[in-house]
């Protein structure tokens, strides 16, 4: 058994899946990873990965967000689970662990591994940018900015610059619980949020007291798409900070080098129900043009309001162009449960022109079919660089947390998409929509920014990250002063 490090994983998809694969690139490398996880993932983890001898698994009670003493037994027998598996381990093993990389979303966790000398490495399962944006709003004390002003960020690119309309989003209701990183089943929409809704831009990023103690920082991104927002949150925390993503399955980076398809139910074992199979979502592809459909997806637990979902579904059916809409269960409406949104009649009035998905959609192997050419999206971090990687264009919908940054800085500073309102605080309406696809399935501009981003990730996992990876490794083997 190698040296063992820890990674400890928030729930929802978006931030165990980045979780695991931290875990296999570590293994690669000679190391026993343990997966420290919230017992209401525990399904969610796939057979294959339980069986690998170099990694186990830990599941602990509750499910995410800090212990609230006298209010929040389950996440305090989190904390005792954990305890008590340290103490264990230790008992039995010679060797000490060498640290522990913690999703910030279970900062209460560092607390523990504090107790038996184990350092603690802090880990953004989103990109640099939304963290670099959220600490630069809040040093230019952005949320008194006036209607046509700029703010720019010392250390960002200018065209980043923090401005009136970064301050209009749509409100966010306290999450239950008290503690919430948003939409965290929506693949990357991972800021935390407390009693009271969603932190303001301008304030006190809210992961500052989750990472601190931390020794070094890691971000699910690479140098490719963030080098000046890494070396800028190295330089703001005085931390190391390594971009060691994006941390995407093997076969997607196998698959999309060689530009072939790439089938979702042989990377991650679905559970989810859905009204298509993937062999008929291919079939329907194939019979449309390269780069004429519209990919419209925003995730289980963000999405349109209840007002904007028949605009969305009359700028989809008063389009000419080919879709496929996929709508989860809940759909993101507030106060919907186990009932899907299905907009009436439409696809009885769009015949074969779309395909509407009720439930899990394969978004990979969408993605990765040439006919695809444009991505509707809530800009969610997974779903973002995923579209990166294929060369498709996006259509920014953001609804909360990092989504907002991740739409500006794909918009602004990469060129490779367009913000469907500007105003993120007004209801988007069926003009707003339709302007917004044209604009991506027509903008050559666009494509070609689009198709170069593509050309950067075409070699499969960035070597930039393996360097990181690298300094991660020579960092960490040579810090055992730092165990508190």
């Amino acid at each position: 058994m190698g040296v063992e490090i820890f990674v400890v994983t928030g729930s929802g998809q978006g931030h165990l899946n980045p979780c695991m694969e931290l875990c296999k690139h570590l293994t690669s490398r000679n190391y026993h990873t343990t997966l420290v996880a919230p017992s209401i993932v525990s399904s969610a983890i796939p057979f294959s990965f339980t069986q690998n001898p170099c990694t186990s698994t830990v599941h602990v009670a509750g499910s995410s967000g800090p212990p609230v003493p006298g209010q929040d037994p389950m996440r305090q027998q989190a904390s005792q689970d954990l305890e008590t598996h340290l103490a264990s381990r230790l008992s039995k093993e010679s060797t000490h662990p060498l640290c522990a990389i913690i999703d910030f979303q279970m900062s209460w966790s560092k607390e523990v591994f504090w107790k038996f000398n184990i350092p603690v490495v802090g880990f953004f399962t989103f990109g640099a940018c939304a963290a670099a944006m959220e600490w630069g709003a809040w040093k230019v004390q952005a949320a008194d900015i006036k209607p046509g002003e700029l703010r720019i960020i010392s250390g960002l690119p200018e065209e980043m610059a923090f401005e009136h309309l970064d301050l209009k989003r749509r409100p966010e209701g306290p999450p239950p619980g008290g503690f919430q990183l948003g939409g965290p089943h929506a693949a990357g929409s991972n800021r935390p949020t407390r009693r009271g809704g969603a932190p303001k831009p301008g304030d006190r990023p809210p992961w500052v007291p989750e990472i601190e103690g931390s020794v070094a920082l890691m971000f699910n991104t690479c140098d490719d798409l963030e080098r000046t927002f890494i070396d800028y949150m190295s330089n703001q925390m005085g931390l190391p900070a390594w971009g060691v993503g994006p941390l995407l399955p093997e076969e997607y980076w196998i698959s999309s080098s060689s530009e072939s398809l790439i089938r979702d139910r042989q990377i991650r074992e679905h559970k989810r129900q859905s009204n298509y199979r993937e062999e008929h979502v291919i079939q329907w592809l194939d019979a449309k043009p390269r780069g004429s459909v519209l990919y419209v997806a925003f995730g289980s637990e963000v999405g349109p309001s209840k007002d904007e979902y028949p605009q969305l579904a009359s700028a989809l059916e008063e389009s000419t162009r080919p879709f496929i809409w996929v709508i989860q269960s809940g759909s993101g409406i507030p106060g919907s449960t186990k009932e899907v949104y299905f907009p009436d009649g439409l696809d009885r009035k769009v015949g074969e022109r779309g395909l509407i998905i009720c439930g899990w959609g394969p978004q990979l192997l969408i993605l990765s079919h040439p006919s695809t050419g444009g991505f509707l999206s809530h800009c969610g971090w997974n779903s973002t660089v995923e579209a990166f990687g294929l060369g498709v264009p996006l259509l920014a919908w953001p609804f909360r947390g990092d989504q907002y940054y991740n739409a500006k800085w794909l918009i602004k500073h990469l060129k490779v998409g367009h913000r469907v309102c500007e105003d993120s605080s007004q209801m988007v309406t069926k003009d707003d929509i339709s302007r917004g696809i044209e604009v991506i399935m027509e903008d050559e501009e666009i494509k070609k920014k689009a198709g170069a981003l593509r050309g950067k990730l075409a070699h499969g996992f960035p070597q930039s990250s393996e360097d990181a990876l690298d300094a991660f490794e020579h960092f960490i083997s040579q810090s055992k002063v730092l165990h508190k």
